[in-house]
């Protein structure tokens, strides 16, 4: 009779012990900015809402994570993180807690809105900035050294608080981009495209950070048949 061989199964990841396991999302769309109409503003971030779009994609996160298990949630404490986080936070019976080391990089004298007026006009300053890859390049703009120093911290705040446990981050696009680029020692810029409501998932493991995935965007698909209705 002949023995059995022995397989070898190909690798499958699992949480290291006592790693976090940190699923950050981006808010929904903001509302627009408009010329001459600065956002709310917060310790020196604006603040805009979500969008009708953006509180539907809320709602396709929520059903997206409802399904997986989730021991806290975070928000930055800026409103459309909050509002993404809603119906998440409702589904789970979870009150989420404030991290302001994941608020949106400063963007200085182009905050309220100004920014995204300013780069879709292609400014000169906007084109130094994307040569640079320092936000910095606007004047009185958080630095990009700034920005890795408190997001580190508020990462690793959050991965000390949860050992062996997974936690979902409502966070922002500049705040995501600089995560995975530290993770994977990329250029500042690299990483800074992800989509609104998307996921991107980082492991925090014996001072290692690995990304597990990102920009995750299955759940805004077509193929996701879930309703989703604005808030009211």
């Amino acid at each position: 009779m002949t023995e059995p061989q022995t397989e070898y199964r190909q690798y499958r990841f699992t949480l290291p012990p006592g790693g976090t396991d940190i699923l950050l999302v981006r808010h929904g769309e903001s509302a627009p900015a408009r010329e001459g109409m600065e956002f709310p503003m917060v310790d020196g971030h604006g603040d805009p809402p979500l969008a009708a779009e953006g509180e539907r994609e809320a709602v396709l996160v929520g059903e997206r994570l409802a399904v997986e298990p989730l021991d806290a949630l975070y928000v930055s404490g800026l409103r459309r993180t909050v509002q993404t986080a809603a119906p998440l936070a409702e589904k789970l019976g979870i009150t989420p807690a404030v991290e302001p080391g994941l608020r949106e990089v400063k963007l200085g004298d182009w905050e309220g809105g100004l920014f995204r007026i300013r780069v879709s006009e292609n400014h000169e300053i906007a084109q130094r900035m994307f040569q640079t890859q320092r936000w910095d390049a606007i004047p009185n703009a958080e630095s990009t050294e700034d920005l890795a120093a408190r997001v580190r911290a508020a990462i690793e705040r959050i991965a000390a608080a949860h050992p062996d446990q997974r936690v979902a981050v409502f966070t922002h696009g500049g705040v995501i981009g600089q995560v995975v680029a530290m993770a994977t020692d990329s250029k500042p810029f690299a990483f800074i495209g992800a989509d609104n409501a998307s996921i991107t998932q980082l492991v925090v493991t014996d001072g290692r950070w690995i990304v597990r995935r990102f920009n995750d965007t299955a759940h805004l698909h077509p193929a996701f048949t879930v309703r989703a209705e604005p808030l009211t």
